[in-house]
C-alpha cells in the first residue's frame, strides 16, 4: 500500500508525506522546524520516521524548513543542483544530488524528479513508485509539457496544482507583475489549466485526487470544482487540499 497526505498546500508552507512498506519520505518543507513538528504530530508522525526530505524547488514556502529539519534530526536532503545554486547553497550542506528524468530509490520508494516551468533554478516536481502503485505530486509549474504529461499519466493518486482562478487572479489586488508571475507560462497552474491535465491523462486509476495549492487570495475551492467537474465525475475520491491544514492519509492499494 501507498498512501500520502499533507503537512499544508500553499503560499505559506507546503509538505507532503509519501510512505510506502517502510519508508517514508517529505516532499518539501515550509514551515519552520517547530510547525513542522506539530503538524507531523498531527499526522501521527515523527521526523524521526522520515527517511529522506525531497525538495522541489528553492522557493521559502518549499525550502524554508528543510535544512534546519534536517539538521536537528540528521535527515538526508535531496534537490537537484540548480536548486541548491538558487538556494546559495554549499557543499558543506551535505545534500544528496538529483538529476530531472533520473530515477532514484529511497528505501522502498522509486522517485522520478520530474522536470518543470517554473521560475526557479532546477525546478523538479516527483511520481512515487511502491508495489505498483503510483503516485504524482504535481505542484508549482506554469504550462503543461509532454514531458509533464507523460510522466503522470497513469497514477493511482494524484496531487496537483490549481492555484488561481484567471478572472480573480487578474481583477484581484496583486501587482501587475505578480499577476503577470503567477499567470505566466513560469508560474503557477490556473483552474482551466488543471483540469486540462486531468483530461489528457488516464484517470480510471486514480483512486485520491487532491487539489492543492489553491491561492487563497485568487481562488476558491469551489471554482476549482466547478473546472476540474467533467474529468472527475465518478471519481472514487476527490479532495480540495487548504493552506491550515492540508488533508489527512489518503490510500492507495
Amino acid at each position: 500500500m501507498l498512501r500520502f497526505a499533507s503537512l499544508g498546500s500553499g503560499s505559506k508552507g507546503n509538505g507532503t508525506l509519501v510512505e510506502g512498506g517502510g519508508t517514508c519520505v517529505l516532499i518539501d518543507c515550509g514551515f519552520s522546524v517547530r510547525e513542522t513538528e506539530r503538524r507531523l504530530a498531527r499526522l501521527g508522525r515523527h521526523p524521526g520516521d522520515i527517511s529522506a526530505i525531497l525538495v522541489t524547488h528553492e522557493h521559502g514556502d518549499h525550502l524554508r524548513g528543510a535544512l534546519p529539519l534536517a539538521r536537528k534530526h540528521r535527515l538526508p536532503v535531496m534537490m537537484t543542483p540548480g536548486t541548491a545554486r538558487g538556494a546559495r547553497l554549499g557543499a558543506g550542506e551535505g545534500l544528496i544530488s538529483i538529476r530531472p528524468q533520473q530515477a532514484f530509490k529511497v528505501g522502498d520508494l522509486q522517485v522520478m524528479p520530474v522536470a518543470v516551468p517554473h521560475d526557479a533554478g532546477e525546478p523538479v516536481q516527483f511520481t512515487v513508485a511502491f508495489g505498483g502503485r503510483k503516485l504524482g505530486v504535481l505542484t508549482d509549474l506554469g504550462s503543461i509539457t509532454d514531458t509533464v504529461v507523460q510522466h503522470f499519466d497513469g497514477c493511482d493518486g494524484l496531487l496537483l496544482e490549481a492555484n488561481h482562478d484567471v478572472q480573480m487572479l487578474y481583477t484581484g489586488r496583486y501587482p501587475p507583475s505578480l499577476k503577470q508571475r503567477v499567470g505566466g507560462n513560469w508560474g503557477h497552474l490556473n483552474n482551466g489549466q488543471a483540469a486540462d491535465l486531468l483530461s489528457r491523462i488516464e484517470r480510471r486509476k486514480i483512486q485520491a485526487l487532491v487539489l492543492g495549492h489553491i491561492s487563497q487570495q485568487n481562488n476558491t475551492p469551489q471554482r476549482v470544482a466547478d473546472a476540474v467537474a467533467p474529468w472527475v465525475e465518478g471519481m472514487e475520491k476527490v479532495i480540495y487540499a487548504c493552506q491550515d491544514e492540508g488533508f489527512s492519509w489518503q490510500q492507495i492499494y
